[in-house]
């Protein structure tokens, strides 16, 4: 439980850090980048399977790189659902958003965990 409520503030935090970023991803205040953290996080757990079932052939014909594409999309889902985040850009904010996402998300999960345990 302790471990999924880090993995919520770094994220949170983490869209904070992303939303600085000049690629067109805007989020309100901390507040919102913890509702939009959540609300990603859920996106996640239940959309990206069935997104991905559904799009198996093309994930296997792009050697998983359909995945970012995947990614984008609950990225950009996420904004559509939480008011206070905005993507600028549309479709390429969210690409390149969920890429930072994700490279920003690591570095403040391996920098956090010798803390945590």
């Amino acid at each position: 439980m302790v471990g999924l409520i880090i993995t919520w503030l770094v994220t949170a935090i983490s869209f904070l850090i992303i939303s600085r970023l000049p690629i067109g991803v805007e989020i309100d205040n901390f507040g919102k980048a913890l509702i939009t953290a959540a609300v990603f996080g859920i996106l996640n757990a239940l959309l990206l399977p069935v997104l991905s079932f559904f799009t198996l052939p093309l994930i296997i014909l792009t050697l998983g790189l359909f995945f970012f594409v995947l990614n984008a999309i609950i990225f950009g889902l996420s904004a559509v659902i939480v008011p206070g985040f905005s993507l600028r850009y549309g479709f390429w904010s969210a690409a390149i958003g969920s890429i930072a996402l994700a490279i920003i998300n690591s570095i403040l999960l391996r920098l956090i965990a010798p803390l945590t345990s």
